[in-house]
């Protein structure tokens, strides 16, 4: 993220689904957090692990406040930027590098936040800088690494130390990246291959470490998805990271990329749900055939501090909500940066900014968006359950997508700003309830994966070579190989992209070929110009002649891609469905989302505990409408044993839990509270009423309706007891 980041593991999240039985929680990595700070009680986020943020003198010292608390303690530091000034002055290695900051044609230097944090131009001498720093981490007691955000910006190329490596990697002068579309594509690849280069450095630093001390440390990339790289303009080794060395990423997917414009039957707006959902896809999709691990990113808040807490909050279920649609993922970074959420320099308008009130007043989070974050974070440590789409669209479709959508970012010639070779593709289909996926291509050849290849999982893809080109010849025959195994393939294409003729494999050696898409068509036995349906072995390939981003500006481009789709799921038995919500069950919980349109509230029955509601108030017949975001807890799929006392949901982590046949009593502990306006929720399966409720021993108050009851206490970081007799 654009601050210094910070991973957080709720270590006891587990417990709400097990016997209430005495437990004793163990730290685990499925949910984490990142901070710079040390332990304090209004951070004391209580999940399992934390992610210390960057490596410098004190890394130590924060290492040890967060394991004298419990958790399990990792590193994250930033790649393409840090506060590494020991680098730059010439500390580490006597030799200056103020070189090697990214520069744009003009002279301006591109910085991170001042002249000794700037964006690096990484060299070889860079990444042993890293590795060090990174081994002085270990030493301390890392239990795992997390390097973040290794970051290219696509109009940067002109410092002297990127001019150096050009010559070194394409053995001839360096050329101006914005002097040719083949010049930008080729300056794109070299900063790709550069942090890729310094990434793998460290991983094999990593790798020695660890086997000089006998242990297993892990090492995950936190990067941002593909989709927002590309319109953001930044180049980065997005999904090559895997293959030299990368154990999984974190999907650094939030509020201040999703809400990013795009345009949609001609109206560009923020949709901050439908991009999240997309973003979210292709970070999942990027790890679906090797197995590594992924962790999504959910931020209660975003970088841009001008919004209210009221944006924030619906911002941030909307992101949530993308993420818990998909099924393949089960964990994730709660937040970053604690501080600047419940710390006391945390302080943020309590309405938009208008014109008539252009500096509303500012305050701390609300008392109860502090309930629901943390109700939610603990439930997101209980999402490793089976799950299955309720409510959804036809299932199977993908847009394919290549790392090269970050090479034609910038002048002379940038695709579309807008990013309709992607949106124009996937928002018609996603629009009406099709949770259609991203597709990374670098996964769909056998040469660069391993385990299920990553097409079988789709019966219908989408693919443009509009905006992004086919990084390896590879794909071509995997593609047609699918397709002639019954892929129905839709293809839409222009043919006009003038970095058809940046200088590739489809144009050079023993390949003559005007664009890649020639290429692919003579693989499925078809003639380039063969508009229409055609019959490829037991699959289909509907070609037509568009422009994906031209397209998203039409009213009615959006039906053309649909009427396309729909036309080749026809020709390949594949049943079309379209609705107008999506809705997913991942064991007893239930994740909504009502999508834009005007379509008529439908109705789920059943009764829910509303997560997203501070007091966890219950609802029956939960209404669907266009801009419903909700997680629901569903009483009756957690009711098991309806005759057995259980906790439902807790906005803390609960510990201790004791059974008697009249008596429940455990232990809860989270945020430490301002003061007692800041309250800890706890619902709790009663088959009776309670005849008594103690907090440390001190009688509370508490509801009781329909065998729940409900609690609410002042919230405190040191463990309460609670005592109930019923």
């Amino acid at each position: 993220m654009r601050h210094f980041s910070m991973r957080l593991t709720l270590c006891a999240a587990v417990l709400l689904s097990l016997p209430l039985t005495a437990q004793t929680a163990k730290p685990n990595d499925d949910l984490l957090f990142q901070t710079s700070q040390g332990w304090s009680p209004r951070v004391n986020v209580e999940s399992g692990t934390v992610m210390v943020y960057g490596i410098d003198s004190t890394t130590a010292e924060r290492i040890q406040s967060w394991r004298d608390h419990g958790y399990r303690v990792t590193v994250m530091t930033g790649v393409a930027w840090g506060r590494y000034a020991d680098y730059l002055r010439g500390d580490f290695d006597g030799k200056e590098h103020w070189n090697e900051t990214q520069q744009e044609k003009t002279g301006k230097l591109i910085l991170h936040s001042g002249r000794e944090v700037p964006y690096i131009a990484p060299s070889e001498s860079y990444g042993r800088y890293l590795s060090v720093g990174v081994t002085r981490a270990l030493d301390a007691g890392a239990q795992a690494i997390y390097l973040e955000e290794p970051e290219f910006w696509a109009r940067a190329g002109w410092s002297d130390s990127f001019k150096k490596e050009w010559q070194s990697y394409y053995n001839e002068p360096w050329q101006a990246p914005d002097s040719s579309p083949d010049a930008q594509y080729r300056a794109s690849k070299l900063k790709y291959f550069l942090y890729r280069r310094a990434l793998a450095q460290v991983f094999d630093s990593v790798k020695a470490w660890s086997t000089a001390h006998g242990k297993h440390i892990p090492c995950y990339v936190a990067t941002h998805s593909l989709i927002n790289y590309a319109q953001w303009q930044i180049v980065s080794p997005e999904s090559s990271l895997i293959h030299v060395g990368a154990d999984g990423y974190i999907a650094q997917v939030w509020t201040g990329t999703s809400r990013e414009p795009n345009v949609y039957e001609g109206v560009r707006k923020e949709r901050t749900f439908e991009t999240a959902f997309l973003e979210y896809g292709a970070m999942q999709n990027l790890v679906r055939a090797s197995g590594h691990r992924m962790w999504f990113l959910n931020d209660p808040i975003e970088d841009n501090a001008n919004h209210s807490w009221t944006d924030y909050q619906r911002n941030w279920e909307s992101t949530l909500v993308a993420s818990l649609l998909q099924p393949d993922i089960a964990s994730y970074e709660v937040l970053p940066w604690p501080d600047r959420i419940f710390g006391s320099h945390g302080l943020y308008p309590t309405s938009e900014p208008t014109e008539a009130n252009p500096h509303p007043a500012k305050a701390a989070i609300p008392s109860k968006y502090e309930t629901e974050l943390q109700t939610v974070f603990h439930a997101l440590g209980d999402m490793r359950q089976p799950a299955h789409w309720l409510i959804s669209g036809t299932p199977g479709i993908g847009v394919l997508v290549s790392d090269t959508l970050m090479f034609q970012r910038a002048q002379p010639l940038p695709s579309d700003h807008n990013l309709g070779n992607v949106y124009g593709l996937a928002l018609p289909l996603l629009m009406h309830g099709i949770p259609v996926e991203p597709v990374q291509i670098e996964n769909t050849y056998s040469s660069q994966t391993s385990g299920t290849p990553t097409l079988d999982h789709y019966k219908l893809l989408l693919l443009s070579y509009e905006g992004q080109k086919p990084p390896d010849p590879a794909f071509h025959p995997a593609l047609a190989a699918w397709v002639r195994a019954g892929g129905a393939l839709v293809v839409l294409d222009d043919d006009k992209d003038p970095y058809n003729r940046a200088s590739d494999w489809w144009n050079t050696g023993a390949h003559h070929d005007a664009t890649p898409r020639e290429d692919l068509f003579q693989q499925l036995g078809l003639n380039s110009h063969a508009e229409g349906l055609h019959r490829v072995g037991k699959g289909i390939v509907l070609y037509a002649a568009k422009s994906p981003s031209a397209l998203t500006y039409d009213k009615a481009g959006a039906e053309t891609v649909r009427d396309l789709t729909h036309q080749a799921a026809t020709a390949v038995n594949l049943p079309w469905k379209e609705t107008t919500a999506l809705a997913l069950r991942r064991g007893p919980y239930l994740i909504v989302a009502g999508l834009d349109g005007n379509a008529a509230p439908q109705a789920i029955p059943g009764r829910f505990l509303n997560l997203f509601d501070s007091h966890l108030a219950e609802t029956t017949s939960f209404s669907i409408t266009p801009e419903t975001r909700a997680l629901l807890l569903d009483l009756d799929a957690k009711l098991a044993n309806p005759a057995t006392a259980k906790i439902l949901a807790a906005s803390a982590r609960i510990t201790d839990i004791h059974t008697a046949p009249n008596t429940l009593t455990f232990a809860a502990s989270n945020i430490e509270g301002r003061d007692d306006n800041d309250l800890t929720a706890v619902a709790i399966h009663l088959p009776r009423p309670a005849k008594q409720v103690t907090v440390d021993g001190k009688a509370v108050q508490s509801t009781y309706a329909q065998q729940v009851l409900r609690l609410e206490f002042p919230s405190r970081a040191k463990p309460q007891t609670i005592s109930i007799t019923f």
